[in-house]
C-alpha cells in the first residue's frame, strides 16, 4: 500500500498522470486483489493531494491540470475496483480431473506459486513444478517431514533442484493440500499430490479466483512458512 501512495506523490508533482505512469499504477493495482477500503484510501489519498495544494495561492494557475489529474487517477481506481467475477471449478477422483487441474494451474502460472501440500509424489506433478521453477517461476513448498521419507516421494528431488522448501517440525502432520498461483488462482481440497490420489482414491479440488479466500490461504501459508523456517 505504501509504494502505492508514494506512486501517487511522485506523479502529482508535475500535475501530470502521464501514460507510462498510469501503465505503472494499472500494473500495480492489478498485481493483487484490493479491498474496498484500500481503494477508498487510495482515492482519498489523492483528494486530500489536491485539496493541499488548492489551499495555496501559488498553486491557482495549476488546479485545471490537478483537476485532470485527479480525475484520470480516479478513473484507474475506477477501473480496478470494478466487481471480480468469481470463477469456480470442481473435480473429483478416481480419475485425471484432479491432476490434470493441478497440472494446467502450474503450467499456467508465471510469476509465483505457492504450494502447500502433504506430500508430492507424482512424477509429472513434480515436472510441472521444476518447469516452472525453470521459467522463473518464484516457487515455495510447505510439506509434511515425515512424508519426504516415502517411496517415491519427490521433495528431496525439488529441493535439488533449488526450489525453496520447508518442512513441518511437530510431532503431528502438515496435511494441508492448497497451492496459490500468481495471487490469482486458489487450488484446495482433499486431493493429494500423488499417483494413488488419482487412481483409486475418492478426493475432490477446488479452483477458485475469490479474493477473500486467495487472502485467507496466503495469510496461512505465510504463517506457516515463517513458523517452519
Amino acid at each position: 500500500m505504501q509504494a502505492l501512495l508514494d506512486r501517487i506523490d511522485r506523479s502529482i508533482d508535475d500535475a501530470v498522470l502521464t501514460t507510462p505512469e498510469k501503465h505503472a499504477l494499472v500494473a500495480d493495482l492489478s498485481a493483487r486483489p484490493w479491498r474496498i477500503d484500500q481503494l477508498r484510501q487510495l482515492r482519498n489519498h489523492a483528494f486530500e493531494l489536491v485539496l493541499a495544494r488548492a489551499r495555496d495561492p501559488l498553486q491557482a494557475a495549476s488546479m485545471p491540470a490537478l483537476v485532470k489529474w485527479l480525475n484520470d487517477v480516479v478513473k484507474v481506481l475506477d477501473q480496478v475496483a470494478a466487481p471480480v467475477v468469481i470463477e469456480t471449478e470442481v473435480w473429483f477422483s478416481p480419475g485425471s480431473e484432479c491432476r490434470a487441474a493441478v497440472i494446467n494451474h502450474i503450467g499456467s502460472c508465471r510469476k509465483r506459486a505457492d504450494i502447500c501440500v502433504f506430500t508430492i509424489a507424482d512424477d509429472d506433478i513434480t515436472a510441472a513444478i521444476l518447469a516452472a521453477h525453470r521459467r522463473r517461476v518464484a516457487v515455495r513448498v510447505i510439506s509434511d517431514d515425515d512424508k519426504r521419507h516415502d517411496a517415491g516421494s519427490d521433495i528431496q528431488r525439488l529441493r535439488e533442484a533449488g526450489i525453496a522448501i520447508v518442512l513441518d517440525d511437530s510431532d503431528a502432520h502438515m496435511h494441508h493440500k492448497f497451492a496459490l498461483f500468481d495471487e490469482r488462482w486458489l487450488l484446495n481440497g482433499s486431493f493429494n499430490w500423488t499417483r494413488s490420489a488419482s487412481q483409486v482414491n475418492e478426493e475432490n479440488l477446488v479452483a477458485t479466483n475469490d479474493p477473500q479466500q486467495l487472502r485467507e490461504f496466503a495469510g496461512q501459508f505465510e504463517a506457516l512458512w515463517a513458523r517452519f523456517m
